[in-house]
Parts: structure tokens; C-alpha cells; sequence
């Protein structure tokens, strides 16, 4: 798989304040590419010199195998965590302004509005204006005004940000059906159920440097812990191929226990655990992306 982006040896400062050290990372074209880090890791910085709204100090950004230069504009989508929308101007003639900037003609600015403003039923916004909208319909015109020109790069920083759950569900979707049509997504955000739902590939920054970066699956894969989750009746003890890490009682007698293996298969353990209680369930503790997040961080953090 190629690459849309390429950062390489990207730095930068701000006076005393070291924001990115020697960043390297590829978002794999056709891919939702997840950004990860604490407040202030660097992921705005690197979002702001991508949307070349501010300049590293060294190092390059490579587009669509180009280096970054003005015209990339035109094939990028940004939308910011800060909202910033023309409170006085109406919904159509913003989003139309919005279109234009980003080089499409009035008509095709407009043939494409309408299909967006059918599909989410929302023709009769046309002629409001911005501060007569809830913040969650503002961010939707700004979702839309990002994404009317089929960008080849979209750029989104928390969109989920204020939405109720019916609404981040139909931006999820959104984001989904883009990536099927042939867009890239960089993705920032803290909410690690959506990297969960959605990511392909993720790239998690501390501190200004990157401490993590493949595809999540692989990730993941790695950070299994052979840990397994056993919901049973009856109590147990066990040979020594495995351990005992927390048990909890639920209703109907039932008990909710972690089991660590240390030896053999899950297989032998299982069959074991057959013999000493009444197994109910039997399932392996997958790290979720949220587990390997603080994980990481934290262990930078003691070094």
C-alpha cells in the first residue's frame, strides 16, 4: 500500500518548548490513521504543519509525493477542534464560500451541497444563519464544508466533539463511506472507543516523540497477554499452568474471573477448568486500544 503522507525528521520549538522531535510517520493511502497522544504530545502542531498554518523548524512533509506546497489546499479537508464557523452569515452561503476557497466552480459547489442537504435532510438550514443553530448542527455544516470538495487528505481533530451519539454515529458513517471512496483520514482524538470502531492504522505521540505506530491490528496482536476471562460456578485451584490475577462475584452465584495463562494452550487450561468448575464462559482478554494507550504513556513517563 502506498503512502499519502510522509512526515520525515519533522521538529519543532516554541521558545523553551520542545512540541515534535524527529517525527517520522507514513499514513497509508485509503486508510483511517489514527493520531493518538496526551494534551499537549504534539498532535496539533503536526496538524497545523501539515494545513501549513505554521512551518517546522526541519524536516519535510511529502503529499501525494509531492513535498508540501500551497496547492496541496485543494486536496486537503481540515476540520479543527476549535470550530470556526461565520456566526452571521447563512448555512448556504458559507458552506458555498467554503467550496470556492477550496476550488470548485459556483455550480459544482452547488450540485454538491444538495445532494449533502438531502441526504441529511437538512434543506431547510439553507437560509439560517450560523448563531441560529445548536452547536451540534453548526458542527455538522462544518463536517460538510470540510469534506465538500472530495479531498484526497482529510484532517479531522475530535470531530466528535459535541455530538450526541445518533449524530457521532452518522459522522462515523460518514467517515467510513469516505474512506471507501477513496479518501485518507488522519484522525485525532481522544476518544478510544472511536479509534476502536474505525482506525486502521495508529501512531500514538508523547511528549513530542512518537513511542508507538503500526497498523492496530498488529499492535494489538502484540500486546496480548495471554489473560483470559472466565465466568463460572464453584470455586477452583489450579496446577500451576495458570494463575489466579482477580476474581469477583456476579448474580446467580455466578464468579467473574482473570486467569493468567503460564503454561500450554488455552486449550489444556480449558480443559482443566472443565474438570475442577462449571464454566459459563471462556474468552481471552484482548487489550483494548485504550489499555495499550495508558500502558505506553506511562511507561515513557518513568524512563
Amino acid at each position: 500500500m502506498s503512502t499519502i503522507l510522509e512526515s520525515r525528521q519533522i521538529n519543532k520549538s516554541y521558545a523553551n518548548h520542545l512540541a515534535l522531535k524527529n517525527l517520522d510517520l507514513e499514513v497509508p493511502r485509503g486508510s483511517i490513521f489514527g493520531l493518538l497522544g496526551p494534551n499537549g504530545a504534539g498532535k496539533t502542531t503536526f496538524i497545523r504543519i501539515i494545513n501549513q498554518i505554521i512551518a517546522a523548524d526541519s524536516g519535510a512533509i511529502i503529499i501525494d509525493g509531492q513535498n508540501l506546497n500551497p496547492s496541496h489546499i485543494e486536496i486537503i479537508g481540515y476540520l479543527p477542534e476549535e470550530r470556526g464557523l461565520y456566526k452571521k452569515m447563512k448555512v448556504g452561503d458559507q458552506l458555498l464560500y467554503f467550496a470556492r476557497l477550496k476550488g470548485l466552480s459556483r455550480s459544482q459547489a452547488l450540485d454538491k451541497l444538495k445532494v449533502w442537504f438531502k441526504k441529511w435532510e437538512i434543506n431547510d438550514w439553507w437560509g439560517m444563519k450560523v448563531e441560529d443553530l445548536s452547536k451540534g448542527m453548526q458542527q455538522k455544516i462544518q463536517f460538510i464544508g470540510t469534506v465538500i470538495h472530495e479531498p484526497k487528505l482529510i484532517i479531522l481533530d475530535e470531530p466528535f466533539s459535541g455530538f450526541d451519539p445518533i449524530n457521532a454515529n452518522l459522522i462515523k458513517d460518514e467517515i467510513l463511506e469516505l474512506r471507501e471512496n477513496g479518501s485518507s483520514v488522519i484522525f485525532s482524538t481522544h476518544r478510544m472507543e472511536s479509534v476502536e470502531e474505525i482506525c486502521d492504522h495508529v501512531a500514538l505521540i508523547n511528549k513530542a516523540v512518537k513511542i508507538l505506530d503500526g497498523p492496530k491490528k498488529k499492535i494489538k496482536e502484540e500486546y496480548r497477554s495471554d489473560t483470559y476471562i472466565l465466568e463460572h460456578r464453584g470455586e477452583f485451584t489450579s496446577n500451576g499452568s495458570f494463575s489466579l490475577v482477580h476474581s469477583e462475584n456476579l448474580e446467580d452465584e455466578k464468579v467473574r474471573s482473570i486467569l493468567k495463562l503460564n503454561s500450554g494452550t488455552p486449550n489444556d487450561m480449558l480443559k482443566e477448568l472443565i474438570q475442577k468448575t462449571e464454566v459459563l464462559s471462556f474468552v481471552e482478554k484482548i487489550p483494548s486500544m485504550n489499555d495499550i494507550f495508558i500502558s505506553k504513556v506511562n511507561e515513557v513517563n518513568k524512563q
